[in-house]
């Protein structure tokens, strides 16, 4: 599932390809992937310029110029690809926005969605959400505060969105993994050194992967080469049996709250 890093790598650049320009057509295959009746939303999207688009945790927002947003999840297999009938890849489309010759498709939305809000109301969506991680003002002390409210394994905390807003299954495990501590150790037990240690680790880990892209490897567009950089850098996530590269002992997963968890069994205490 994409997380923080990854809509953010689509966040800057579909910034680039479609920010102010209007959207000339609409196609909407599956209806339930979007909220309102499709002629409504034909209606109020259609020739709408998208001035720019913004990111609230792993969720994407076309802010449009008549004040609607279109809010984006794309959930467990969703992606997006922008570019011409020509280009766009052999999978099954559920929505499509059209920019004049180039298009921006969104696959795979059977448990993601595009719903079409006022200002108001994307906003109310999203207001359950934790704060931003990258962003200046969540300190370290502001991270020491909210874990302090917390029990349990640390993992289960990281990538509960009302806690923190964009970190999932992958980046919790390499957050883990930088900052040496065991996923499924309890918060109660990690020292303030230890989760101040962790917030560091967040930060350089987020920032490592919206620089390489994300580890979510579909092209966002024809000759995108850095979407996906990430998998070929990760440490941990994905390589079950695989050496790790601090100690080359073998990565090891693990099932915590149900999710795959992998960590280094020597380097992580």
């Amino acid at each position: 599932m994409p997380e923080l890093p990854e809509m953010e790598n689509y966040k800057l650049l579909l910034n680039q390809k479609i920010a102010g320009r209007p959207i000339t057509a609409i196609q909407i295959n599956r209806e339930k992937s979007v909220n309102v009746n499709p002629e409504l939303f034909r209606k109020t999207v259609l020739h709408q310029t998208v001035r720019n688009i913004n990111r609230r945790g792993k969720h994407l927002l076309f802010q449009l110029q008549n004040g609607q947003v279109l809010l984006l999840h794309l959930m467990l297999g969703g992606w997006m690809f922008y570019g011409t009938e020509a280009d766009k890849p052999k999978r099954t489309i559920q929505v499509r926005l059209s920019f004049g010759k180039e298009h921006l498709y969104f696959i795979g939305l059977r448990l993601g969605y595009l719903h079409l809000y006022r200002e108001v109301e994307a906003e109310e969506k999203l207001a359950h959400l934790g704060p931003e991680p990258l962003n200046a003002t969540f300190s370290a002390e502001e991270f020491l505060k909210r874990i302090a409210t917390k029990h349990g394994r640390f993992k289960t905390t990281l990538i509960d969105q009302e806690f923190i807003a964009g970190i999932g299954n992958c980046y919790s495990a390499e957050i883990c993994f930088h900052a040496g501590i065991l996923p499924a150790k309890e918060i109660d037990d990690i020292s303030e050194s230890g989760r101040v240690q962790l917030f560091q680790a967040m930060k350089q880990v987020l920032t490592e992967a919206i620089k390489n892209g994300g580890y979510i490897e579909n092209p966002i567009f024809e000759g995108d080469i850095k979407t996906g950089g990430f998998y070929g850098v990760r440490k941990v996530y994905d390589r079950q049996g695989e050496s790790c590269q601090r100690c080359g002992s073998a990565i090891v997963m693990e099932t915590i709250s149900s999710r795959k968890t992998y960590y280094c069994p020597n380097c992580q205490k």
